[in-house]
């Protein structure tokens, strides 16, 4: 029987393991805690490079950088077999082909690389090349949602492989894209597979777990075999690949992991539609206090004015607690405008340092965390909790990861922290998840 490889997972924010369970997230990537993630009982890690929230260069410098280390980690744990994911945004943003050419170019070669954007959970699923986007349940080519016109990340197709000629600006162009279409894929594709070479991009059809579990099993058989392949995907190709059984502890039973039955707090940093529709419901909830962070104060970068507004933050989070009840801190809502897309990412760090300063400084005691957005979970964990690695439970919700802080942690041991992604739930998700961890002892 041919060992599973070791899955190893570069994820351009903290959400990618939100169909997984049981396995380490690493926020750093120095050969050593690279030692601990390749050396975890559980076929899967992750690392988080929370690339997205860079520039294409800096993206460039962090993946370089993750992938070298890698080496020379995989080497000291004697790792013979392993694959490699890029893992990124189901609604098409992010990085590509930036991050798979530096991954490409540090750890290959490759015989091919693969686009598997499909993400159940969240309602995205390919067909025929397309991908789609269950808007209030009617599939949408992703080109037509509000995510195709990011400010850093926009594109103009949902056909796959005129994705890929505009991604790589005709590097790849379309009729050069080997599409693995649904019918292919049930047949099985295993000759296929063993004819790519020279890093060929591929885009993989799935409308369900069980199209990306065939596909799976006909990877690993072929990189069994000695083929080499790098995948760009979102979150359900990992399930197929991990082949997890069910987590531990259901997702209505996640109350056991607050602390002492106490209320918790909110942090909320993204800003997609989806997210001020649950945010809005959530507000709605009894036992919850909003608390708005003016954002727009920061944008003049005077320090005294910053230093202020996260006094008058915590204060009324301080205030909420002391009345039992749970602080929803998020950022005001409307949308800014700025002169290009660096000083936008700029300004975007600005409010994540501010929110990860008003993290430091939560009441101890809080019983749970809820993290809002890709970015913002990212930073929660590297930043706001300093965390270098930190153990996956389990999802709350679909596509929603828990983790807990370990035990020794300086500030708040054994907490469940929530990372809750922009872009998945229905509109009453964040109260749902709100809910299940709210239930007095």
């Amino acid at each position: 029987m041919t060992t599973k490889p070791k899955i190893i997972v570069l994820d351009d924010d903290p959400t990618g393991s939100q169909t997984v369970h049981s396995c380490l997230l690493l926020t750093r990537w120095d050969v050593e805690t690279l030692r601990v993630g390749l050396a975890d009982e559980s076929p899967i890690f992750f690392v988080l490079t929370n690339t997205r929230a860079l520039s294409p260069e800096e993206a460039t410098i962090v993946t370089r950088e993750a992938c070298q280390n890698l080496k020379q980690a995989i080497a000291l744990e004697s790792i013979q077999d392993f694959l490699i994911v890029s893992r990124s945004d189901s609604t098409l943003r992010g990085h590509y082909p930036v991050e798979t050419d530096a991954i490409a170019e540090e750890l290959g070669p490759f015989d091919a690389h693969f686009l598997v954007p499909a993400f159940f959970e969240g309602g995205r699923f390919t067909r025929d090349s397309v991908h789609y986007l269950v808007v209030n349940g009617v599939p949408t080519p992703v080109h037509e949602t509000e995510f195709a016109h990011d400010s850093v990340f926009a594109y103009h197709h949902s056909y796959l492989p005129d994705y890929v000629e505009e991604k790589t600006q005709g590097r790849i162009t379309a009729d050069q894209v080997e599409r693995f279409l649904t019918a292919d894929i049930q047949a099985g594709v295993r000759d296929r597979l063993l004819q790519l070479n020279h890093n060929q991009c591929g885009v993989v059809d799935a409308e369900n777990q069980a199209d990306l579990n065939h596909f799976a099993a006909d990877i690993l058989a072929v990189a069994a075999e000695g083929k080499r392949f790098l995948f760009r995907s979102a979150a359900s190709l990992l399930t197929a690949l991990a082949a997890l059984p069910p987590q531990p502890t259901a997702p209505e039973d996640m109350a056991q992991y607050a602390r002492d039955g106490k209320p918790g707090a909110v942090i909320v940093g993204s800003h997609v539609k989806k997210t001020t529709e649950q945010l809005e419901r959530l507000l709605q909830e009894p036992g919850v206090v909003g608390v708005e962070v003016t954002v727009a104060r920061l944008k003049d970068g005077d320090a005294g004015s910053r230093a202020a507004l996260l006094d008058e933050t915590l204060q009324a989070v301080r205030e909420a607690h002391d009345a039992g009840k749970t602080p929803v801190v998020y950022t005001s809502r409307q949308e800014l405008t700025f002169e290009d897309v660096q000083v936008r990412l700029d300004f975007g760090t600005a409010v994540s340092a501010l929110l990860m300063d008003v993290v430091r400084g939560l009441p101890r005691e809080i019983g749970f965390l809820i993290s809002k957005g890709g970015i913002t979970s990212n930073d929660v964990l590297s930043t706001g909790l300093n965390l270098p690695t930190a153990r996956l439970l389990g999802q709350v919700l679909a596509g929603c990861s828990m983790v807990c802080t370990p035990a020794n942690h300086p500030l708040f041991p054994n907490l469940p922290v929530v990372l809750f992604p922009g872009n998945v739930g229905d509109a009453d998700g964040l109260a749902t998840v709100y809910r299940r961890l709210n239930k007095p002892s």
